[in-house]
């Protein structure tokens, strides 16, 4: 019996209602599909274990059978973690075959292009755990009714390739629609992990083509501010949003080398030892520029000003007065530098690229120019 811990989950004092993943969403459409199929009876819902251990009893829509074949569906349930994703129907068409299990993808589930992916070029975007919990669902169904032949099931979502164009999908190689994703079979509210193993898996395709120094940015300001360095293509960025930290983390993992092209706003923190900038985990974005602007010899009054003021822009204006922007950006960059190493136990190597989108560049950390080289030559052996 499902709990109301099950179904709920307290965040930030918050209590904020689970949703189930595309994933499991495709293993309950198959089960019951193939329930309909063996049976020759309507099944109007069905029970999937996820593998986090909750069993859910999911509502099957849509359903259509004959003594070959059997087509349903379920619905997506983004919980309180609402996405693009929330609320499509999740479509599974199981026939019966001479023997084993065959799981593929049609309509609306991308296809893989590249390397470094869950799946191999020319596999469905049907990631390693839904086909696991597909599977199993399958064979549960075949040995409950006694059935001792294979089965093929179809992953199908209508809605997916006009949904795909806003996921990473494209950036990732991955063709045609969504990918059919989950780990746990659940989604967390306000959970951060899906984002983080987006940003992992742009970093695997990345580093399966090749690329020993990668460019990244947080966003959109420093991807544009990538596009003014002569020689680097802007495309070529993997974007890690607030996700400092745990870029790095992998980087170490796939033995890659990182430069980081951030705004002012974003990368003052890392002189901070901040990893995750999001304002919620931590700002101290003027405390960080007021210290070291007192080191580089600001008076009092300086020092008061950059405190009380709101935006790393404003904050630049009074150094600017002040005749300090140099000397303050010079001490950021040496422990920008510092606390990347420090992150990444010099087991790579790491360098910065700091602008602002009022004064432009501010600094560049002491291995950077050399690493920015070394991206503008992998830019040029993929172009060619």
């Amino acid at each position: 019996m499902t709990s109301d811990s099950d179904l709920y989950v307290y965040v930030n004092n918050r209590k904020l209602r689970r949703g189930h993943t595309t994933g499991t969403c495709a293993a309950a459409a198959s089960k019951a599909a193939a329930l309909a199929l063996l049976t020759q009876r309507p099944v109007d819902s069905v029970e999937i274990r996820t593998p986090k251990g909750i069993v859910l009893d999911l509502p099957v829509e849509d359903l259509t059978f004959d003594g070959d074949h059997a087509r349903c569906a379920v619905r997506k349930d983004g919980g309180d973690d609402i996405d693009t994703t929330h609320g499509v129907l999740v479509y599974a068409d199981v026939t019966k075959t001479e023997c084993g299990t065959s799981i593929d993808g049609g309509v609306g589930v991308g296809r893989v292009t590249r390397k470094g992916l869950d799946q191999p070029p020319g596999n469905a975007a049907i990631n390693r755990v839904p086909r696991a919990m597909i599977a199993e669902a399958l064979a549960d169904v075949s040995e409950s009714c006694d059935y001792p032949g294979g089965l093929s099931t179809v992953i199908s979502v209508p809605e997916g390739e006009a949904i795909a164009v806003r996921t990473f999908n494209p950036r990732l190689g991955i063709v045609g629609g969504i990918s059919i994703l989950g780990t746990s079979g659940i989604v967390e509210p306000m959970s951060e992990t899906a984002l983080v193993d987006t940003i992992r898996k742009e970093m695997d395709v990345r580093a399966a083509e090749g690329d020993r120094v990668l460019l990244v940015v947080p966003g959109n300001y420093g991807r544009d501010f990538s596009e003014s360095i002569p020689g680097i293509d802007p495309d070529f960025a993997v974007k890690c949003s607030n996700f400092v930290g745990e870029m790095l983390d992998h980087a170490c993992e796939l033995h890659v080398d990182v430069v980081l092209v951030s705004n002012l706003g974003k990368i003052v923190k890392l002189a901070g030892g901040i990893m995750n900038t999001h304002s919620r985990n931590a700002d101290s974005r003027m405390e960080i520029l007021a210290a070291n602007a007192a080191v580089a010899g600001a008076d009092i009054s300086v020092v008061r000003e950059v405190m009380g003021c709101i935006s790393t822009d404003d904050a630049l204006e009074v150094l600017d007065r002040a005749g300090l922007i140099p000397a303050v950006s010079d001490l950021l960059m040496e422990k920008i530098e510092y606390h990347m190493n420090h992150r990444t136990g010099g087991s790579i190597r790491t360098s910065a690229v700091m602008f602002s989108s009022v004064y432009g560049l501010l600094g560049k950390t002491s291995l950077a120019d050399a690493m920015l080289d070394e991206v503008r030559e992998e830019i040029r052996r993929v172009s060619e």
